[in-house]
């Protein structure tokens, strides 16, 4: 492949972050294509209301703020294009991204392919996805102030959160499906709470179905002990994992932290030079479309900074002359 024939940088993933990272690319004319496989805005695009974004304050629809993102980014000159990526190979001062079987060559890349949260699988979840079922207890709490809560999960992520919501709630009853598995500090935490009335703890209960009256999430059906039993509820927050999604680099030299997600110096650079991640991806990520855009436009620096610098190292004989 000729230089000509290079990018600048190709992003992987159209979400928040990237679009980010693009409108800042592109602003500074560095040549930018995104390849994403699945819905362009990722999981932003998804959400029915994104209510803790700073700048709407009645909020704002997740598809009408990813439409915006994209329309931003494109505005400068930012190709987006779908494709799954399935490798980055490391080629020195070029990568190249093998993009629905096909190679492409850059001379940076960002990783930007955020995390899915883990799903129960049962009946109604993804019927009432952001209606009455949440993954993100400080994106969607405050919506449930003085109402009743049940919480699914037993690890370290589900105990936080549910201390986290008795900020809001009236009640919360916690589904573990086996036994708990948070570190004793936040089991510590979790019996004053559950000592003063505020979470009710469940072991042992397996959730069967999530119910709506109306449209609105009214119940979980589950079966504790073998019995089944039904907890009234006003939504429904589920926190049993993350999954990022970086199946694409298992192969690859690329570090990832115990959890699958990336890790990054404090430049963002991946363990491989000239890769970049950032957003939900990257390890140490708070899981925060504001967040994940600030990582985006810091990445976008330092990507310029990477292009500057190998700019500066190019030989002189591949320079361009006057002649």
């Amino acid at each position: 492949m000729s230089n000509s024939s290079v990018r600048d940088v190709i992003m992987i993933g159209a979400g928040p972050s990237a679009l980010a990272a693009a409108v800042y690319t592109t602003r500074e004319n560095i040549d930018t294509v995104l390849y994403e496989k699945g819905v362009i805005g990722g999981m932003a695009a998804i959400t029915d209301k994104v209510d803790n974004y700073p700048g709407f304050p009645e909020g704002i629809e997740g598809m009408k703020l990813a439409s915006q993102l994209e329309a931003q980014a494109e505005r400068f000159g930012a190709q987006i294009e779908l494709g799954e990526v399935s490798e980055i190979k490391d080629n020195g001062d070029t990568k190249t991204v093998v993009v629905d079987g096909q190679p492409v060559e850059a001379r940076a890349v960002l990783i930007a392919t955020g995390s899915d949260y883990n799903k129960i699988g049962v009946p109604g979840e993804a019927e009432y996805y952001g209606r009455g079922v949440h993954y993100c207890a400080t994106c969607d709490g405050a919506f449930y102030r003085d109402k009743r809560l049940v919480v699914i999960g037993g690890g370290n992520s589900a105990f936080q959160e549910a201390i986290f919501l008795t900020r809001f709630t009236s009640h919360i009853d916690l589904l573990v499906r086996s036994t708990v598995k948070a570190s004793q500090v936040l089991q510590d935490e979790m019996k004053k709470h559950v000592d003063d009335g505020q979470i009710t703890m469940h072991l042992n209960t397996q959730t069967t179905e999530i119910v709506a009256t109306d449209g609105k999430v009214s119940s979980v059906r589950a079966v504790k002990d073998g019995q089944p039993v039904e907890f009234e509820t006003d939504g429904v927050f589920v926190f049993v994992g993350l999954n990022p999604n970086t199946q694409f680099l298992k192969d690859s030299a690329i570090e990832l932290d115990e959890n699958r997600l990336i890790k990054t110096d404090l430049n963002l650079q991946t363990s491989m030079k000239g890769v970049f991640a950032s957003g939900d991806v990257r390890s140490g990520a708070t899981m925060q479309i504001a967040s994940a855009v600030g990582e985006g436009a810091s990445a976008a620096l330092a990507i310029r900074e990477y292009l500057d610098g190998l700019r500066q190292h190019v030989p002189e004989r591949m320079l361009p002359t006057d002649e």
